[in-house]
């Protein structure tokens, strides 16, 4: 071929390569914040993580195992998460900057997504311990989860209003879900508390290992906690094995967090992907079945994010 030949060829393939090889679409990662994987926002995590592939284009999700609320929290203000599930109280320590619940300044850029299901507080004993009561906890040994998780924040709350703290126990773990129950099993200690959805994995594994006591929250201890984001409520008959009767206790709100620094679009679709599949969230756990629209966009500690108030508003909602 000649000069002039190889001067049109290599123009040719120029301006094909200008028309038929463009940059791919960079993709949106977005990582889910959950928990323990023996919990509910794990497995509900993982679902939601779906969900957002399946109705945002061009995302690819992550799902990361973490200790829960605190964790979440503060990854989410340092931009290492999209989206993350947290307990309502958490949230509000983390606004308000409480070191002592495991926030060291403030957490100012922390924006809501939804309120979604609660979490009860489920105190689960040994049935050869003899607990039946929060009086009886004293002097035994006891799991109150991962170390400033939300679980750990609840079980402060809940044993300061019943009178107790940390120094009434023979022992005290800070075990996530499923080792507390490793240890339940193993007779090394008596009572685990386990702040969850209704149904969780890690109660139901240790009720149909041994005799269990669900042990009662009464209202005027839930009242004594002060603090509005605990509420009454109920572990229903026959949520676990063993439990015959209704056991009253604490529940606390769980939401969706995300941060300012999430595009708008992103979030529109990160609460459309939401509660466009909540078939799938009930599908992976039971607790989903307390996610509904109409409570998504409640009230919460932080602003809602710019981009899930605009789902909102299309639904008549905010």
């Amino acid at each position: 071929m000649n000069r002039r030949g190889l001067m049109a060829l290599g123009a040719g393939l120029l301006a094909y390569g200008a028309r038929g090889v463009s940059p791919a679409r960079a993709e949106t990662f977005v990582n889910v914040l959950t928990g323990g994987t023996s919990g509910a926002y794990y497995p509900i995590g993982v679902a939601l993580a779906g969900a957002i592939e399946k109705t945002v284009a061009g995302t690819k999700t992550s799902v990361q195992a973490t200790k829960a609320s605190v964790e979440n929290l503060n990854l989410l203000q340092k931009g290492q998460g999209e989206i993350g599930f947290t307990l309502a109280d958490a949230a509000s320590a983390a606004v308000a900057g409480n070191e002592e619940a495991g926030f060291k300044a403030k957490l100012d850029k922390l924006r809501l997504i939804a309120a979604i299901y609660s979490n009860y507080v489920q105190i689960v004993a040994n049935g050869e311990s003899g607990i039946k009561t929060l009086a009886d906890l004293k002097g035994k040994r006891i799991s109150v989860g991962a170390p400033k998780s939300g679980t750990e924040l609840n079980a402060r709350a809940i044993l300061k209003a019943a009178g107790l703290t940390y120094d009434d126990f023979a022992k005290v773990e800070y075990l996530p879900f499923g080792e507390s129950v490793d240890l339940m099993k193993n007779r090394q200690i008596d009572v685990t508390l386990q702040s969850a959805g209704l149904g969780v994995g890690s109660i139901k594994d240790l009720a149909a290992s041994i005799p269990i006591v669900v042990v009662p929250v009464p209202a005027e201890t839930v009242a004594a906690v002060g603090d509005a984001a605990y509420l009454p409520g109920e572990i229903p008959a026959g949520t676990y094995s063993g439990q015959e009767a209704a056991v009253p206790t604490a529940s606390i709100r769980n939401l969706l967090v995300s941060h300012d620094g999430v595009a708008d679009d992103l979030a529109y679709g990160m609460t459309k992907a939401l509660f466009d599949n909540l078939d799938a969230l009930v599908a992976s756990h039971a607790a989903a079945k307390g996610i509904v629209l109409d409570a998504g966009a409640a009230a919460g500690p932080m602003p809602l994010h710019p981009g899930a108030l605009r789902f909102y508003k299309e639904k008549g909602l905010a």
